[in-house]
């Protein structure tokens, strides 16, 4: 899957403050996001977000 620094991207499970969407700031072994919806940031490993995404805008 090819997954840059700066797409938006969507998720299965949606974030406690509502939203799907998420905008990809690293990319690597572990990825950082950031909410579209409320700014918040995590780093989650690749194969959890190669399994879980839905789309990239």
């Amino acid at each position: 899957m090819d997954i840059q620094v700066g797409n938006i991207i969507k998720l299965k499970k949606q974030h406690p403050c509502g939203n799907f969407e998420w905008e990809v700031l690293r990319v690597g072994a572990d990825f950082r996001l950031k909410c579209m919806g409320c700014g918040h940031q995590i780093m989650v490993p690749r194969k959890s977000i190669e399994k879980n995404i839905r789309g990239i805008r």
